[in-house]
């Protein structure tokens, strides 16, 4: 599956989902509210790609529509919760110890009655250098131009 990530030129980007099944051929289109680091969607792809978890994106290669209403369901929220620190460690710099992410990751999950999910600081550096690696990716596309990245079923859980 592939997701492509266009700049928008006003309060939203796009992603775009194509997938490599013979599902669908159709391309399913979510916009993504700017949110002064790169999209939500692609930290997604970031902590999914990274840890090899089933989250947002990871439902969607599994067949789910792109959509923002989905189920509960225990790995994914767990992988959403991640996400969101890791959205917080950017609007802060991405400055944050992996200890403190982590903290504020357990504390999330539990104000949330979620399972988190096993991690180490290992894990938040790797993901954090995946988060930078496409910032700097990102930072560099101009307004109307997109960033492709592919997603495969051996880079989650299945």
């Amino acid at each position: 599956m592939q997701l492509i990530f266009t700049k928008g030129s006003g309060k939203h980007d796009k992603m775009e989902v194509i997938r490599d099944d013979s599902l669908t051929d159709l391309a399913e289109s979510i916009e993504c509210p700017k949110q002064g680091i790169i999209p939500h969607d692609m930290v997604h792809y970031a902590v999914e790609h990274t840890l090899h978890k089933r989250g947002f994106i990871g439902r969607i290669l599994d067949g789910e529509a792109a959509s923002f209403h989905m189920e509960a369901e225990s790995e994914s929220d767990g992988v959403e919760r991640l996400v969101e620190v890791f959205q917080a460690d950017g609007w802060s710099g991405w400055s944050s110890s992996p200890t403190d992410m982590f903290d504020l990751y357990q504390v999330t999950c539990r104000a949330r009655q979620c399972k988190p999910l096993a991690l180490e600081a290992d894990d938040i550096d790797a993901v954090r250098k995946r988060i930078l690696e496409l910032t700097e990716q990102w930072q560099s596309i101009p307004v109307g131009k997109s960033l492709a990245l592919q997603f495969e079923h051996s880079q989650h859980a299945p």
